[in-house]
């Protein structure tokens, strides 16, 4: 499967933002479908997930501001993002992962630049 992120941008503190990461195939097989986000000089981190059984997880820093969701019907997810600071600035990568029984399968999509700056 492929992965297309998009949705990035240049807004203000305060402001929002919501990415999309299309799959080139069905999603509904992936246990989970995540975004990631690289800060510059820092290691990627996990922001937001979302399992298969609709469960979620949010990094404590943006906990009541990001909301993850998948669509399986539309091989898409989204990453809404309200009230960006500063420190939101980074690279956002989405990914999907899928348990074959043995080991974990990984999939990346390209990176979408998000800048929250005044």
């Amino acid at each position: 499967v492929q992965l297309q992120a998009s949705g990035g941008g240049v807004v203000q503190p305060g402001e929002s933002l919501r990415l999309t990461c299309a799959a080139s195939g069905r999603i509904g097989s992936f246990n989970v479908m995540a975004w990631h986000r690289q800060a510059p000089g820092k290691e990627r981190e996990l922001a937001a997930a979302a399992g298969s059984a609709g469960d979620t997880t949010y990094a404590n820093s943006v906990k009541g501001r990001f909301t993850i969701s998948r669509d399986n019907a539309e091989n898409t997810i989204y990453l809404q993002m309200n009230s960006l600071k500063p420190e939101d600035t980074a690279i956002y990568y989405c990914s999907a992962a899928r348990f074959d029984g043995s080991s974990w399968n990984d999939y990346w999509g390209q990176g979408t630049q998000v800048t929250v700056s005044s």
